[in-house]
């Protein structure tokens, strides 16, 4: 587990439980059967699970017992942490969204000896994340309790093609079941390879057929800066670079049983691939091709949402859409208050975006600014993130995966 997870302080072992009148009794934890502990211990925040060892021995043993774990796996959902990317990846900070406060993590040493090098967050879901290193292997972490996974390296000849997107899918957080989706290739000609953690094994690759009724034409267009665009529909070469961890930005969903990956093509328009049925299609642009914008593609409230700042009339505007699958048109769910926007106005800013389930949450980049916003798609409430300081130094991240921060999630 991180040596450096906040923690709350010590509860109180007695508690009043009201009867009906005016009676009071007296509720000792201590009375609790073993079984029953656990499970009002499972409820707690993730970020004080480190006391635990520390109020007494029979929490300590708790915290350390195997049913415990399987107690906390049967908590539905956990308020999401994300997982801060900086440009030297020097650092492994978390914000924890339920305390809305910065973390420091410690490595495990397997992910340290190649974090320190080369290894870049890639792919992130339920408990676990995902890392990948230059030479194209991949370690699977739960950041929380400090476990890790090497994965046996992908066949060399799928390396050679053009990585697309890397998607996760975790099935089971205490068994340890999970894949790993990568799509390759150029298009129209996409390949998926899928790692199966419970065989230990990397699938045999297949390939993606374009959907019937797609008539998309795809730009054949490989430069890296893919993500401002001219007034001619070109790529512009600008200063910005995307954080690393982001360019294989893609999201999945699972959608009436077919799970379906979704990334940004090198036009900027959104290709989605069902792992299902083995096809793929293109979403139809949003804006004309004469505007500059930045996009990024997410997961919000369980289905694929675009994340866009754009400028129009002196002023820059940052918004979300949904896309109607039935019409095929592109229909606004969520927008920043202008007074918020209109700062990014001029700066050429880049946006690294990250859904999780009802929020999303903006990395907003420059080279005159950073900051860091946190969307609720119920409220439309759009709050500015306090800097994460450390050693009186404000940090700045260039991107985030969210996680759930689960200590049984195993791998």
């Amino acid at each position: 587990m991180g040596k450096a997870i906040g923690c709350i302080s010590r509860p109180s072992r007695k508690r009043k439980l009201h009867q009906e009148g005016n009676d009071m009794m007296d509720f000792f934890l201590d009375e609790l059967t073993e079984d029953l502990l656990e499970r009002v211990l499972s409820w707690l925040p993730t970020s004080t699970f480190c006391r635990l060892s520390s109020v007494c021995k029979r929490w300590q043993t708790v915290a350390a017992s195997e049913t415990f774990k399987l107690a906390c796996s049967r908590i539905p959902s956990r308020d999401p942490w994300f997982y801060m990317v900086d440009p030297n990846r020097k650092q492994s900070v978390v914000f924890d969204s339920a305390e809305r406060s910065w973390k420091k993590l410690s490595h495990p040493p397997l992910l340290l000896h190649n974090f320190n090098y080369d290894s870049i967050p890639v792919a992130a879901s339920a408990g676990l994340v995902c890392f990948r290193n230059r030479s194209g292997d991949y370690i699977v972490c739960n950041p929380v309790a400090g476990s890790c996974r090497e994965h046996p390296p992908v066949d060399p000849d799928s390396q050679d093609r053009s990585l697309h997107a890397v998607a996760m899918n975790v099935y089971s957080n205490y068994h340890g079941s999970y894949k790993l989706f990568l799509v390759s290739g150029d298009l129209p000609k996409l390949s998926l390879k899928v790692y199966n953690s419970s065989a230990d094994c990397w699938e045999e690759e297949t390939m993606l057929r374009r959907k019937a009724d797609d008539c998309s034409e795809f730009d054949s267009n490989d430069d890296d800066a893919m993500y401002f665009l001219s007034k001619a529909g070109n790529v512009v070469a600008t200063n910005m670079q995307r954080s690393p961890s982001k360019q294989y930005s893609s999201v999945i969903t699972l959608k009436d049983g077919e799970e379906i990956v979704y990334f940004l093509s090198t036009s900027g328009t959104v290709v989605a691939c069902n792992l299902t049925h083995k096809y793929f299609s293109e979403y139809p642009r949003l804006l004309p091709v004469f505007y500059e914008y930045s996009i990024d593609v997410v997961e919000g409230k369980g289905e694929m949402l675009i994340v866009v700042l754009s400028e129009l009339f002196e002023s820059a505007s940052l918004r979300v859409w949904r896309c109607d699958e039935k019409t095929k048109t592109w229909n606004q769910i969520a927008a920043m208050p202008p007074a918020m926007s209109h700062e990014f106005y001029g700066k050429k800013v880049d946006i690294n975006c990250v859904g999780a389930g009802d929020q999303i949450f903006i990395c907003l980049s420059s080279a005159e600014l950073f900051s860091y916003v946190l969307c609720d798609l119920v409220t439309n409430d759009w709050v500015e993130l306090p800097k994460c300081s450390m050693n009186g130094e404000a940090l700045e991240f260039m991107s985030a995966f969210s996680f759930q921060p689960r200590i049984e999630a195993s791998v």
